[in-house]
């Protein structure tokens, strides 16, 4: 349901984009790839109040288990300036701690460490069919939180946690008037400011670096 919705979410935003836009262009694209996230700190609190816990947490990513990785973007390139654009784009990574640290049975995003974010482009279009871009993004990061650690402390739902930024380049290449393909360069921070069940805290910055291999289509 909550894919869906985002999906929905992103095709809505491109039609909302496109209308009153007659000379413009805007594209709808899909994309798959992987991500792979460095280790962080994980910080924990029992309870409201309670000393705070500190633990340095690798992470594995399983981009190609269910549910993979995938993204979704709704881009407008501007009439006036068309070598600039915006977009709303959602991404689904995901991570999971290896190894688990002392005390807990669970830490992991794998429903999601899901970034929604509003980005400006810039291309360079070429006589060859392709397309150089680059980008930066702003947005939230919406996770999947699963955390079970010792005392009871555990949260399983998506929650709103903080900030995400991103930085990205790529090339995209035309194959018809309407259809592209792309490979692009990601890196995504997402701060992590979850909340637990006992009313505890779970806390950490995540990096997901991503090489992305997506589709676009041209909606005009």
């Amino acid at each position: 349901m909550f894919k869906t919705f985002i999906f929905g979410a992103a095709l809505a935003a491109a039609t909302a984009l496109t209308s009153g836009a007659a000379h413009a262009e805007a594209t709808i694209s899909e994309y798959g790839g992987a991500s792979f996230s460095p280790h962080s700190t994980v910080k924990t609190r029992s309870a409201a109040g309670a000393p705070e816990t500190r633990r340095n947490v690798g992470w594995d990513t399983d981009s190609f288990e269910m549910p993979p990785y995938y993204g979704v973007r709704a881009t407008w390139w501007m009439e006036s300036m068309p070598s600039v654009g915006f977009a709303v784009d959602f991404t689904h990574a995901k991570v999971l701690a290896n190894p688990l640290p002392a005390g807990f049975t669970k830490l992991e995003f794998t429903d999601g460490i899901n970034f929604l974010t509003a980005n400006a482009l810039y291309r360079h279009q070429m006589d060859n069919g392709f397309t150089p871009y680059a980008g930066v993004g702003l947005g939230l990061s919406i996770p999947h939180v699963e955390v079970d650690f010792a005392g009871g402390h555990s949260a399983s739902e998506y929650q709103l946690t903080g900030l995400a930024a991103l930085a990205l380049a790529g090339a995209d290449y035309k194959i018809t008037d309407n259809w592209s393909v792309f490979l692009e360069g990601k890196s995504t921070y997402g701060q992590v400011d979850a909340d637990l069940a006992s009313g505890g805290s779970l806390d950490t910055d995540i990096i997901s670096n991503q090489i992305i291999f997506g589709v676009t289509y041209k909606l005009f």
